[in-house]
């Protein structure tokens, strides 16, 4: 295993290679790389941060995950998308919240990468996915019914239904995919 602190430095090095390597190895340090890896994620170096934050993904401890939460609001937008990446990796109840208001971001990459952490997180994410549907904007509402439909919790049923025949044809598609997916709407035939 490598020295704690040879990782440290590969994962500021700047070459994505040699921080890639050090950010998947840096969780079997534990505890006390995670720490070093608190005092990192403050820097103003935003690419620094963004590595960082790929590596809580790797790291099992609920510190971890609550940092990847808190991680969803960097000013950086390319540090959010790395945290929603990381949650759908390692899903976390308290990331909910944060995930559903970001199903409407302007940048496609952050909301597909947000539905796909409430994905993830399978039925927990469901009531707020279906408040979404209620409320929110066009590209809100497609990725929740996207995340309803992978998901496949059966509470969507009426959601998926009332959405058939939406004015989008990607809302559509995904209510039509999630009903199919849950047996819903099947023709069966005697012969």
């Amino acid at each position: 295993m490598a020295a704690l602190s040879a990782l440290l430095a590969e994962l500021q090095s700047g070459d994505p290679s040699r921080a890639e390597q050090a950010a998947n190895a840096l969780a079997a340090h534990g505890n006390l790389a995670l720490q070093e890896l608190v005092h990192l994620v403050r820097t103003s170096d935003a690419n620094l941060r963004w590595w960082v934050v790929r590596a809580f993904s790797e790291f099992s401890q609920e510190q971890a995950g609550e940092l990847l939460v808190t991680s969803l609001s960097d000013p950086d937008l390319a540090v959010r998308q790395c945290a929603a990446l990381g949650l759908s990796k390692r899903p976390q109840t308290a990331a909910i919240r944060p995930l559903l208001g970001l199903l409407g971001s302007p940048d496609s990459l952050l909301a597909r990468l947000s539905a796909n952490a409430l994905v993830s997180l399978g039925s927990q994410a469901v009531p707020g996915l279906l408040e979404i549907l209620e409320q929110e904007s066009p590209q809100a509402k497609a990725e929740a019914v996207r995340a309803l439909a992978l998901i496949g919790d059966t509470r969507a049923i009426p959601a998926l239904f009332k959405n058939i025949e939406a004015d989008s044809a990607l809302v559509e598609h995904w209510a039509s995919a999630g009903l199919a997916k849950m047996g819903v709407g099947m023709n069966f035939f005697e012969t």
